[in-house]
């Protein structure tokens, strides 16, 4: 594990993608397989294979207990290392003691034995559990030998890998490792659920052997945002047909059908299969194997509700009969990914439609999403008229598919585009932030926001990462590092925090944009926005000109009808 952290903080200290790419390619390609398999998984940011389903269950306490037996660290060495990086694994391991006797075998950590740790960890079970799993970090830390194993060593435990490695730049590593076609790895990688197969199998030969892991799921394709008034012919005209398809207001869902087993993944590849007991049953129906794109919506008959009206499912991991009678969904299917031995994501969309079709869905739970073909000559057409009615069929918008396109997990580009009309904007102000992730590891680059309450007092209504430009959120790193709050404890209560999050004071206005408000228990306001994003900062506005929480409320009424 020595080598695999010296690559790992080498990468970090890379910025450009063809060095990240030669370092990671240059480590891989001297591994056995069985140390490859698992420096692959780790690079990745998951230990474990999408389709296996261990789960560390780690906690921060549980590593911090295990620090402090293997090294002595106490808690004002921990706290402080916090509050400088925001990261446990660079908080706990400047405090290595590697000459404390555990008690335990000492050995040397390859990514194959850390690998075993982990599943151990993984499998612990019973009232002995926690204690076990405390027993084997404490054995993997006291392995460490030096503080860069140790932190590196920690991020795989919290899944904070942290260096910079997008899945692509993964693959392509791995492709470079081993003198394999890019394309031909990320098929693979697609197929197989399980990025330390694929390194594996470039490494043999093996890559065209690798088939469909149902079960695994696919990281969903995305859609680029079309201003809403635009010229969308400058964007349409590519001498390509589009599929026209409503933009509907619900949950996006993959499906999985093998065998008998049907299992439900949500846009963070969470399983949720049994939050949605009725889709689970329709899609068993269907026979032979299958994976399946969609949104599941609430319905009324054949009328498609607002996305609130789902609110009575959302968070209903085992839903009574009660609710899934008052709250009835349906699962608009838009794609086909996989049909029996047929992996279809190289496949154009119009190819994919049509074995979608052929499924002949049933109409009620299950139901095609339908679509109208918009050819070359025709898109210089105005478009209003089809979006006004998909608004009034009570769905977004709309969504323009090339019908030559292919499925790209994960990456939004110009295949796919949506067009919709946003909510009214808020103005609200930072008051605590957290360290990004990837690229963005190094900076503050999450924001918790908040607006005022009818006594003055701010209420946190959510936070955002996107919408700000790498210059901004550097610059602003550096302002809310000065501007912490030293009294971080009363913060956390007052404004309902996490200990991810770092209290700052708050000064800083930004404009936020959002799809929909909503009803919830996770801000102390009562309110949840749907996919909020930061629109720019204004600071020409001071904090006490932000909107007050009725200004939400107001926004909520209005599109609840009231």
């Amino acid at each position: 594990m020595k080598r695999f952290a010296d690559t790992a903080e080498a990468i970090v200290s890379e910025t450009g993608k063809l060095a990240k790419v030669a370092l990671l390619g240059g480590y891989l390609r001297t591994l056995e397989d069985d140390d490859l398999a698992a420096a692959a998984r780790f690079f990745s940011g998951n230990p474990f294979p999408e389709r296996s389903e261990l789960t560390l269950s780690v906690g921060g306490a549980t590593i911090v207990s295990a620090a402090r037996a293997a090294w002595g660290v106490t808690d004002a060495q921990i706290s402080s290392g916090y509050r400088s990086s925001g990261d446990l694994g660079a908080a706990l391991s400047p405090h290595l003691a590697p000459g404390v006797d555990l008690g335990l075998f000492r050995v040397t950590l390859t990514p194959a034995s850390f690998m075993t740790i982990l599943e151990q960890i993984a499998d612990a079970a019973g009232k002995s559990a926690s204690r076990r799993r405390q027993i084997l970090i404490e054995r993997a830390l006291g392995a460490c030998e030096t503080e860069n194993e140790a932190k590196f060593l920690i991020k795989i435990l919290t899944g904070e890998l942290r260096i910079g490695l997008r899945e692509g730049l993964i693959l392509e590593g791995i492709a470079q490792a081993f003198n394999a076609p890019v394309e031909d790895v990320r098929r693979a990688a697609m197929a197989a659920g399980d990025v330390g197969a694929v390194a594996v199998a470039a490494k043999h030969g093996w890559l065209d052997q690798i088939e469909i892991a149902y079960g695994a799921p696919i990281a969903f394709m995305l859609a680029s945002p079309l201003q809403f008034g635009s010229d969308y012919r400058e964007v349409l005209s590519t001498g390509k047909a589009w599929l026209v398809e409503d933009k509907y207001d619900g949950v996006r869902i993959q499906a999985h059908k093998v065998g008998e087993v049907v299992r439900l993944f949500s846009r963070r590849l969470n399983e949720t299969s049994s939050a949605w007991p009725e889709v689970a049953r329709a899609i068993h129906e269907i026979p032979g194997d299958v994976i399946l794109d969609g949104e599941i919506v609430a319905v009324r008959g054949e009328t498609i509700l607002p996305f609130r009206q789902l609110q009575g499912r959302l968070q209903r991991k085992n839903p009574t009969p009660d609710v899934i009678a008052e709250t009835q969904v349906a699962y608009v299917v838009f794609d086909c990914l996989a049909r029996k031995r047929d992996f279809l994501l190289d496949q154009p969309l119009s190819v994919r439609r049509e074995r979608l079709g052929k499924l002949h869905l049933d109409g009620n739970v299950l139901r095609t999403a339908p679509y109208t073909t918009l050819p070359p000559e025709a898109v210089a057409g105005d478009l209003h008229a089809h979006f006004e009615s998909a608004r009034a069929r009570g769905n977004e918008g709309l969504l323009f598919k090339r019908a030559d396109s292919a499925y790209v997990p994960g990456k939004r580009g110009r295949g796919w585009l949506k067009l919709k009309r946003e909510l009214d904007t808020l103005d609200a102000v930072v008051v605590a932030v957290e360290w990004g992730h990837g690229r963005r590891a190094q900076v503050l680059s999450d924001y918790t926001f908040a607006l005022r309450g009818e006594g003055g007092d701010l209420l946190v209504i959510g936070k955002a990462y996107s919408g700000l430009t790498d210059i901004e959120i550097a610059e602003m790193t550096q302002w809310f590092l000065a501007h912490r709050i030293p009294d971080s404890e009363r913060a956390y209560d007052e404004l309902g925090l996490s200990r991810y999050e770092i209290p700052v004071e708050p000064k800083i206005v930004v404009e936020i944009a959002f799809d929909v408000v909503h009803r919830s228990e996770l801000h102390k306001s009562g309110y949840a926005l749907r996919f909020p994003r930061i629109v720019r900062l204004r600071p020409d506005k001071l904090p006490d000109q932000i909107d007050p929480i009725a200004r939400l409320e107001q926004i909520y009424a209005a599109a609840s009808g009231g």
